[in-house]
């Protein structure tokens, strides 16, 4: 690799222990105003402190993040069908590379809908996207999904992951499943693992130790870390996982620690000067005084 890639990807996969920690905040590009993501700089703010790099489109990462705190993104690039259109899978490429420089993104983002009515049509966007990517040094995450009767099935996904890697793209995106380490060790490139709808948190705690434990090299989460009552308390939870030795209980009483410490300081009430000085007259200086 050049040294501009490798250097892109060493800012969403950390080198130090070969992990990443995304979070997903790109929904609205289908699922308009998601629950608790319908201000996204109020969701964003308190939480992308604590996480490797944002998943976004080039919408909410010109009016949602501050330009000037130095987090990597990862820039949606493809787009074109909404949640109650004919077919999400009818997807094209809607950011190009130069808008991607300009937003100096450290990697693109793109869907491919395999064994769909479009696979076609967003597998060959893929390949594209990585022959232009590529001229700039910029690297591609490919994220699979599958046809609706496949499911989370480690065959499919194994085919989706494959199909993403040949194409050229440098870290691919898909779901956990059962007997994940085949999908893993038919990639040849790293898999970063869906959060998926929401789970209580210790479950969403336990997906994330499954598959750092089944070969994943990180968790790209969204609604399991925004749509919790605890946000923070929840992605350094995660963060324990992805870049510590956490196991799930561990990680599940370090959340409910932070969440009663949260709770312990909003109820603290802010000190308040006492009132009846209020009525004491201010000193004044005896007059008859030389």
């Amino acid at each position: 690799m050049d040294w501009g890639l490798k250097n892109r990807i060493s800012k969403i996969i950390n080198p130090l222990d070969n992990r990443a920690l995304m979070l997903a905040v790109d929904h609205g590009y289908f699922l308009g105003p998601t629950e608790k993501l319908e201000n996204p700089q109020k969701t964003i703010k308190p939480i992308m402190r604590y996480c490797d790099s944002l998943m976004l489109t080039r919408g909410v990462q010109r009016t949602s993040v501050d330009a000037a705190y130095p987090i990597p993104i990862v820039l949606r690039v493809s787009g074109g069908s909404s949640i109650i259109g004919e077919d999400l899978s009818n997807e094209q490429i809607i950011t190009s590379v130069k808008e991607a420089i300009r937003l100096n993104a450290s990697a693109l983002a793109m869907s491919i809908f395999v064994g769909s009515k479009y696979e076609h049509q967003t597998i060959v966007n893929l390949g594209r996207l990585v022959n232009e990517a590529e001229e700039y040094g910029i690297p591609v995450l490919a994220v699979t999904a599958v046809g609706k009767d496949m499911g989370k099935d480690a065959r499919y996904l194994s085919l989706a992951c494959r199909i993403a890697a040949e194409q050229g793209a440098h870290i691919v995106k898909t779901y956990y499943c059962e007997n994940f380490e085949k999908v893993v060790e038919s990639c040849p490139v790293p898999i970063i693992i869906a959060g998926g709808k929401k789970l209580p948190e210790k479950d969403a705690l336990a997906l994330t130790y499954n598959a750092i434990k089944d070969g994943a090299t990180g968790v790209d989460m969204g609604r399991n870390i925004w749509q919790s009552d605890n946000p923070v308390p929840m992605i350094k939870a995660v963060r324990s996982i992805v870049h510590g030795t956490n196991s799930v209980e561990q990680a599940y009483t370090l959340y409910n620690k932070l969440c009663n410490e949260t709770k312990n300081n909003k109820s603290k009430k802010p000190f308040q000067p006492n009132k009846n000085n209020k009525s004491k007259k201010p000193f004044q200086q005896n007059k008859n005084k030389k």
